[in-house]
């Protein structure tokens, strides 16, 4: 592969600028490999051979007496045929080398996928475990708390001596709301009846102002009465 440099006054290195494209060299490359061509001098050997060939085949179809002229080709030709042989047989050894080191790579690399699954579910095996390990530890460590906190409690027959004693004063305080509920049905009892009384006293003294009321207007009518009537009768006399 051509590739050019160029740089700067001050020695900067700028942008690397290749004469082919990455498809050319595999043009090139490929066209190299099949004409056993390793470098771009010189006649490449499948031309060399193809020339062999063509001189042999013009030399034979000639009608004169040239056998002599056409083995001497023969020869020229077989030995070129031979050495363009010889790299090819190389080139297949190579390429078989290859093809079973990649068998090998490819076998490697299964192996290799194979235990990247395995260790997956390994890690995958050892997460539930891990999981499982840490609730059974939560466990315990909620038994123990537990314990600890039953060893703490008094034992069970002073608790049960609480538990009465805290009956019986329930009983009493159940026994003082009962009476005191009584005697609170008893006092509103009692204040309904003084309202009522109250209320019934409350309609006799009103009752009462408003006779009073009608008295006082009926003796002040008499009085007015009285009045207008005294100097008619004393004008009669």
């Amino acid at each position: 592969m051509l590739k050019g440099r160029k740089t700067t006054g001050r020695g900067e290195t700028m942008a690397t600028h290749y004469a082919f494209g990455p498809l050319e060299d595999d043009i090139i490359i490929k066209h190299r490999l099949l004409t056993r061509t390793t470098t771009t001098r010189g006649e490449p050997p499948l031309k060399k051979l193809q020339k062999k060939f063509t001189a042999f085949t013009v030399e034979v179809e000639k009608e004169s007496d040239n056998s002599g002229d056409c083995e001497k080709l023969a020869k020229a030709f077989l030995q070129e045929l031979n050495t363009f042989e010889i790299p090819l047989l190389k080139s297949k050894s190579v390429i078989d080398a290859h093809v079973r080191e990649k068998e090998n790579f490819n076998e490697l690399k299964d192996d290799i996928n194979r235990q990247i699954l395995q260790a997956h579910d390994d890690i995958e095996v050892l997460k539930k475990q891990l999981e499982e390990s840490k609730i059974e530890r939560q466990h315990k460590e909620e038994c123990e708390a537990i314990r600890k906190l039953i060893a703490m409690q008094p034992p069970r027959s002073e608790t049960q001596k609480i538990i009465t004693e805290l009956e019986k004063e329930i009983a009493e305080l159940e026994a003082e709301n009962t009476a005191s509920s009584r005697t609170l049905d008893l006092r509103k009892k009692q204040f309904a009846l003084l309202l009522h009384v109250v209320d019934e006293l409350q309609n006799m003294i009103e009752e009462e102002q408003r006779n009073l009321m009608e008295e006082m207007r009926t003796t002040i009518d008499e009085h007015r009465t009285g009045v207008e009537d005294g100097p008619e009768a004393m004008a009669l006399n």
